[in-house]
């Protein structure tokens, strides 16, 4: 079991490990906690630790060939959706998807180097509830 204080680990198969970190820590805010690349690299974000696993690492060989990228993502919360995905494209990134909106806010995929999704998500901002009234 983790506790509050440990990182959340997921782990994303890439086919370049380097490009897969300067991707994550150039667009995403990720920084580098360990690097052996070629073979593996750790990057972290908040309690987000993303385990970077290239064709020689014992993770990627774990995986039955071909290691396709599904439909699990990562979920990065945003304050303002429109102005990231202003920013990622001005850097020449590319979306999988377009907005969607529904009732707990608007998101929109993007994807790394080898594929993998990122889900880029804003919260919708709800009103405050009234306070009841008291007599």
């Amino acid at each position: 079991m983790t506790t509050p204080d440990q990182f959340v680990g997921v782990r994303y198969i890439v086919d370049d490990v380097q490009a897969a970190v300067d991707f994550y820590t150039a667009h995403l805010g990720f920084t580098v906690r360990m690097s052996a690349a070629p073979a593996f690299a750790d990057v972290v974000r908040g309690p987000l630790r993303l385990l970077l696993s290239g064709p020689a690492s014992s993770g990627a060989r774990a995986t039955p060939d071909p290691a396709e990228p599904g439909r699990n993502r990562i979920h990065l919360v945003l304050d303002d959706l429109d102005a990231e995905i202003d920013r990622l494209r001005a850097a020449g990134l590319t979306f999988r998807t377009d907005i969607v909106a529904g009732p707990g806010g608007r998101q929109i995929l993007l994807t790394d180097p080898a594929g993998n999704l990122i889900e880029l998500f804003e919260p919708a901002h709800h009103p405050a509830e009234p306070a009841p009234a008291t007599h």
